[in-house]
């Protein structure tokens, strides 16, 4: 068992570039947003800028797995809150913090299963499924999200003769 990747010996100027250009892409990305109140929902965005230009010739960085994962995701997300929070103020008060928990698996689940369904799989955006259901988050935060993981999608197609799969 080795410490460092082989390939990446002969390759240095080629992983600084791309970890280089993951680091800018995520930047722009978090200057627009609030981290501080939306931080967990926006955490997915780290892994999935990992996944793009670390491993952009896997199966989960391809346009479809990204824009539909996320898609998925966050309609999972959305209406597993919306579902736990209609629960909660009509019937179950007492239990507000088992209801969260338990809709946050519930559309881990379902989004898990969508995904696999549809050939959308993107692990990140299942992480988004569940920020959805237990933190609180606005529509315009999503529409950010959303738009920031095109944004990904479009800067790996017009670097896709530059970028090489790292892992």
């Amino acid at each position: 068992m080795e410490l460092f990747d082989k390939k990446a010996k002969g390759n240095v100027a080629r992983y600084v570039l791309q970890c280089s250009m993951a680091t800018v892409t995520i930047l722009i990305i978090l200057l627009f947003l609030n981290l501080f109140t939306q931080a967990s929902i926006i955490a997915s965005l780290g892994a999935t800028t990992f996944i793009v230009f670390a491993m952009p010739n896997s199966t989960t960085a391809q346009r479809r797995n990204l824009v539909g994962g996320y898609l998925v995701g966050i309609i999972i997300g959305i209406l597993s809150n919306i579902v736990a929070t209609l629960l909660i103020s009509n019937f179950l008060t007492s239990t507000q913090n088992f209801i969260f928990i338990l809709f946050g698996s519930i559309s881990v689940g379902i989004t898990i299963l969508t995904m696999v369904i549809t050939d959308t799989e993107h692990p990140p955006a299942v992480g988004m499924s569940l920020a959805l259901v237990l933190n609180s988050w606005n529509y315009k935060t999503i529409l950010f999200v959303f738009c920031s993981v095109i944004l990904m999608s479009l800067v790996k197609r017009l670097l896709r003769s530059v970028l090489i799969d790292l892992t």
